[in-house]
């Protein structure tokens, strides 16, 4: 038998960070990430389900809404992915993103990944503070190498 040990919630100021599935908005996030708009191209409805299942999810939560987003697709040893770094346009520019990101880089299955990669169109200084590098074949897509 395995035991994978639960990992707790964690805090900034008044958001709650979570890794619990159990606590998805799926409403939210179906919206997000399902419905065209101007940060999604709109995924077939029938794709959402097995994306929540096959990430490791983390939520961001103001008084009990959910208000933030993101996810990891990794081997948990020598690739990470992150997807859908998502804070609501008023809870922006508050720190939360960056709080965010440690509770994710933080993660017991996610410490010491080798190679960390994800895309992005405007977010680069962001994801510079923790060390992701641009590439420079392509601009939207950031690299971050840990060497031990």
């Amino acid at each position: 038998m395995t035991y994978k040990p639960v990992y707790p919630d964690g805090a900034f100021g008044e958001y709650v960070f979570t890794a619990d599935k159990k606590r998805l908005d799926l409403e939210y996030l179906y919206h997000l990430l399902c419905v065209p708009s101007r940060y999604s191209s709109g995924l077939p409805p029938e794709r959402f389900p097995p994306i929540i299942e096959n990430s490791l999810c983390f939520s961001v939560f103001y008084q009990g809404k959910q208000v933030g987003f993101s996810r990891v697709i990794s081997d948990q040893s020598e690739f990470a992915s992150l997807w859908d770094v998502f804070i609501d346009d008023e809870h922006r520019a508050k720190g939360v993103g960056k709080a965010l990101l440690r509770y994710i880089f933080d993660h017991y299955q996610l410490r010491g990944i080798f190679r960390w990669f994800l895309m992005t169109e405007d977010a680069h200084g962001l994801y510079q503070k923790f060390d992701f590098k641009t590439e420079i074949y392509n601009p939207y897509i950031m690299m971050k190498v840990n060497v031990v």
